[in-house]
């Protein structure tokens, strides 16, 4: 589908309407997994479809997947009907938009075949050494998109995302231990870090051997220091998701859940001033990259969290018009067919002056969690585990004997507040987040440095 009918759909929108938008959207996708190193399934589709927003006496949506002209007019018509009825009908209009972005890199995704794809996925998997389960999978994903509304605005966006992830296990002397991981990028292949990926399995491998023989920990209180893992884990579902504007509002409160900050007063104090969070969409080359969101707004660097504090909210073009605020540039979508929702992109805690070895120096009883083998969090964001992996103890400065599943049980606040040290280094890790009904799952990085964290329980 070419996506000519665009600019009639907004005429005929446009002048039946207070506001209008809609958007044309295309999407390839390709990808194969490779299961204890024999090929298991490969997944290929082509979609594309016409999202379109109606605003008069409330908002209505309508979504086409057609060139036949009765057809979406049919669809518009129903769309405006509804949108008669009164309701909510605020809407964000801002300043009008006119840009071509793209971010494809330099080895495209279109010239990598499916047989490529299984070839990477079989080097991967012999990675994997002497682990008795093994799980590879590799997809990537072609986007174009073209939005114009009623304001004049007019933002067409090519993209490409790689998305890795495997899991390997290990049974020894009846235990079993796992270890997963994602990895993302937006752009070609050239981005497609092989290396950094085989090197992860390796030594998740190996690690997972000692893991399995490690005792576990006396619980008690003790001094903490995270790896970035683990903060961006944090600053993903304890930032991230409760200044998502439409869960403090309720609106996500039956499917995604709600936010600890609903009823505050802001700014409300979240911890320790050591202690920022920020997602940036714009950051190149990350898997949450774009420059325009699926509404046409501009993208920006947004402080969640900044120096303790509650900043800046994750909105769309609806949620801005609830707050009176200008759009942030948060309205995303996965597909053609479903709503923008106010949505995290690249999410991390700041960076700090701490070296790694600094944070360690006058740590005298404590426990180095490098990464986690598993985390909870509850529906408001606010109770939240981590269960660790690759975990230490620190004697009077040293790393000494490794710990089997040490687990940090917290809150929000608590945890935060308890950071007095944040290290130099940044790292990144990939994910899908899922959001709304029906469910859309959009690309994220999540990220942080090493932290330290005074006297929290662990066990």
């Amino acid at each position: 589908m070419s996506g000519e009918l665009l600019d009639r759909i907004l005429d005929y929108v446009g002048s039946r309407s207070s506001f209008a938008d809609a958007r044309f959207m295309e999407i390839e996708s390709r990808g194969a997994v490779i299961r204890n190193g024999e090929f298991d399934e490969s997944i290929y589709s082509n979609d594309s479809g016409y999202a379109v927003r109606v605003v008069n006496g409330s908002i209505a949506m309508a979504y086409v997947d057609s060139e036949d002209w009765d057809r979406v007019k049919a669809a518009l018509d129903d769309a405006i009907k509804r949108s008669k009825k009164p309701g909510k009908n605020r809407i964000y209009h801002g300043k009008a938009e006119r840009a071509t972005w793209s971010e494809i890199g330099g080895d495209h995704v279109r010239d990598h075949s499916l047989e490529d794809i299984v070839g990477i996925l079989k080097d991967a998997d012999s990675m994997a050494g002497d682990a008795s389960v093994r799980i590879n999978a590799l997809s990537d994903r072609f986007v174009h998109q073209v939005y114009v509304n009623t304001d004049g605005s007019y933002v067409d966006g090519t993209y490409s995302r790689i998305f890795f992830n495997y899991l390997v296990g290990v049974s020894e002397n009846d235990r079993y231990e796992q270890s997963s991981e994602e990895f993302g990028w937006t752009g070609g292949y050239d981005n497609f870090d092989f290396k950094m990926i085989s090197d992860t399995i390796g030594t998740d491998v190996s690690n997972l051997h000692e893991i399995i023989l490690a005792p576990s920990v006396e619980p008690g209180n003790f001094d903490v220091i995270v790896g970035p893992e683990i903060s961006g884990i944090v600053a993903h579902e304890s930032a991230g998701h409760p200044t998502e504007y439409d869960r403090i509002a309720g609106r996500e409160a039956a499917l995604a859940g709600e936010s600890f900050l609903t009823g505050k007063t802001f700014p409300y104090r979240i911890g320790s001033d050591k202690v920022s969070v920020i997602d940036d969409p714009t950051l190149k080359g990350s898997y949450g990259y774009y420059l325009y969101d699926d509404e046409g707004v501009r993208a920006r660097k947004r402080y969640l969290y900044r120096n303790g504090y509650t900043s800046e909210f994750l909105i769309n073009r609806e949620s801005a018009a609830w707050l009176g605020q200008e759009s942030n540039g948060s309205g995303r979508s996965s597909s053609w067919d479903m709503e923008p929702l106010a949505r995290m992109s690249t999410t991390y805690i700041e960076p700090g002056d701490y070296s790694f070895e600094e944070l360690f120096e006058d740590v005298h009883r404590g426990i180095y969690i490098k990464s986690f083998t598993e985390w909870n969090i509850d529906d408001i964001r606010f109770n939240e585990r981590y269960v660790g992996k690759e975990a230490y103890y620190i004697e009077n400065g040293d790393i000494r004997g490794r710990i089997r599943r040490p687990i940090l049980e917290t809150n929000t606040i608590k945890f935060y507040s308890a950071v007095d040290a944040v290290g130099k280094d940044l790292h990144f890790s990939a994910g899908i987040c899922g959001k709304g009904d029906p469910e859309q799952g959009v690309e994220v990085w999540m990220g942080g440095p090493h932290m330290r964290l005074r006297n929290m329980r662990v066990k």
